[in-house]
């Protein structure tokens, strides 16, 4: 990258930054994602600044009883160990009353030696009212009240405390999904001062803003994207503030995602097919893709780090390097396999005493659970899968994810799944983090993904599988579309989504026997008769897709195309 001065940066702001396992500030993806961008601009050397909310309780603390429901507990840890407090206070009006809020600073620093501050903003004050020290406590916790309260501390808060911290010239602002959209109105806010103007805002202001702004939507569908009631906008915002953004409503809603298109000059979804996605459901807008990426040396295991260093000594520095692991002998690569998968089987067997066998196949499926995630598929036909079993070989199956508190259906998946225990060799582990995370990725045999198309963004479980040479059986969905070529990188479940057409009933039929299919006619015979050719698919999942699929080609598209610190131009922008 062409290095700006001193003074150029990045701001990215998100609502979850997974910055270390042992700080509890994300709840999955999106989170895992914003770390592993931070890591890689450290890496890069980047010029930027993170910010997020401190989140003093976490998301939650899992727990499964005996019979698989979830239950939920704050998370206990030391903001001490992992941040120190900065002096500087800022006020954020909130339903007319003023909230004080500081900053905790976490360091993260790359290979090259260069940092990137982190900026987790905590309104626990004495200065400030009971239920005002909470807004900061809990990731995703409350109601919609809550959530806009938090918001406006994101936005406002981080924007008020970069400046006083000296982060005076941004040169981009990153908003990392639509949690981060109030921030346009306070870059509106200082641009014009904070006289009444009857929601006028001057055409250059709103061009200004919308040059310094980027946005990063991760969402599909519509109920995904944050809308508050009109009449809670202008309480917690204020009626000045709301006729700013009186073209932002939708069907009687303040729609966020909406101002941060309207306040962006760079829009993309996070895959080529979620870029297609988001644009149909906001036609007027252009919006460009940039495919998710992992951190390679976070998610790739200890085995296959000495491996790669032995055979590929420049991959921690040049991550398509690893397009040469195509070249590193098969009984290497599977002695890595070997190490990983006893690391992940005696977790396992800790943890469930499950009876796991290392020479078993072993399918893994680890990520929110939520409906449309559908990890119950593989269960949608007992008796064909028992059959199946009986006839190709054993497979066991080892899950993990959290449901929201408030998503039934999600904790019902969880039962089911847990249920199933009795009948086929499955294991559920709880409370999923990530550290949990790189032992599932990089020790299983097969990474299962059956999103309910096209409600997939991207999903970024199967790259970090990929890092370790483990290959995807996956519905064409999010990322897997531009990483999967049959018996190459590992396989789809169904040839192409139109092949499976609505109601979501008959897809998911559909799906399942499509799955049967594959695991029954190609994932078993390989894995258990050709063991060579099974490896080639992981080396291949190494080169083509470890390659690509990592956040130092991301943020590389992002300094190009969105941020323009290199000097290009995006087209049609």
């Amino acid at each position: 990258m062409t290095q700006q001065n001193s003074q150029t940066l990045v701001a990215y702001f998100s609502m979850e930054i997974g910055l270390n396992p042992l700080m509890p500030t994300y709840s999955g993806g999106l989170g895992v994602l914003a770390g592993d961008t931070i890591r890689s601009a450290a890496d890069l050397g980047v010029p930027m600044v993170g910010v997020t909310l401190l989140h003093r309780r976490g998301y939650f603390y899992q727990r499964l009883d005996q019979k698989g429901w979830q239950s939920e507990e704050p998370v206990a840890w030391v903001v001490n160990d992992f941040a120190e407090p900065m002096e500087p206070r800022v006020a954020v009006e909130i339903e007319g009353r003023t909230v004080h809020v500081r900053a905790w600073r976490h360091h993260v620093t790359g290979m090259s030696g260069h940092t990137v501050p982190v900026y987790l903003l905590d309104t626990d004050l004495p200065e400030n009212s009971p239920w005002d020290r909470t807004i900061t406590d809990t990731l995703y916790g409350g109601d919609l009240h809550y959530r806009l309260c938090q918001e406006m501390i994101l936005g406002f808060g981080g924007f008020a405390l970069l400046r006083a911290l000296g982060h005076g010239n941004i040169f981009r602002y990153h908003l990392n999904e639509g949690h981060a959209a109030l921030l346009v109105l306070a870059l509106i806010e200082a641009a014009i001062g904070t006289e009444p103007r009857n929601g006028d805002v001057p055409p250059e202001v709103i061009e200004q803003v919308r040059e310094q702004c980027v946005f990063t939507t991760h969402t599909p569908v519509p109920a995904g994207h944050d809308q508050f009631p009109v009449e809670l906008a202008h309480r917690v915002l204020g009626s000045r503030r709301c006729d700013l953004v009186q073209a932002c409503q939708h069907q009687g809603a303040l729609n966020m995602t909406l101002l941060a298109l309207r306040g962006s000059r760079f829009v993309n979804g996070v895959a080529m097919r979620h870029g297609e996605v988001s644009h149909s459901l906001y036609p007027g807008y252009p919006i460009h893709s940039i495919t998710n990426g992992v951190h390679a040396v976070t998610w790739t295991a200890p085995s296959f780090q000495s491996l790669y260093d032995r055979h590929l000594p420049d991959w921690r520095y040049d991550q398509l390097s690893l397009r040469y692991a195509i070249s590193i002998p098969g009984a290497e690569i599977w002695r890595a396999h070997q190490d990983a998968k006893l690391a992940l089987v005696d977790e396992v067997n800790r943890q469930t005493n499950a009876g796991f066998d290392r020479d078993v196949l072993t399918i893994g499926f680890a990520r929110r659970a939520t409906a449309y995630k559908r990890g119950t598929l593989v269960f949608h036909d007992v008796e064909r899968l028992r059959r199946l079993l009986k006839e190709a070989g054993p497979i066991q199956f080892v899950f993990a994810g959290k449901a929201h508190p408030q998503d039934q259906a999600g904790k019902d998946m969880i039962h089911r799944i847990y249920g199933m225990r009795g009948q086929l060799s499955v294991a559920y582990l709880a409370n999923y983090d990530m550290t949990l995370a790189r032992l599932l990725c990089a020790g299983v045999d097969v990474w299962l993904n059956t999103p309910l198309p096209p409600m997939e963004a991207s999903g970024t479980s199967g790259m970090k599988a990929a890092m370790n040479g483990v290959p995807s059986l996956g519905v064409l969905d999010g990322w897997w579309v531009e990483g999967h070529i049959e018996g190459v990188t590992g396989w789809s479940i169904g040839e192409k989504i139109e092949a499976c057409v609505s109601p979501a009933e008959d897809m998911e039929a559909c799906h399942a026997r499509a799955l049967y299919d594959k695991l029954e006619q190609r994932v078993m015979p390989c894995f258990y008769k050709d063991r060579e050719g099974f490896i080639e698919i992981m080396k291949h999942a190494i080169a083509v897709n470890g390659a690509f699929f990592n956040t130092q080609r991301m943020v590389g598209q992002y300094l190009r195309n969105a941020y323009r610190l290199v000097g290009q131009d995006v087209n049609g922008a």
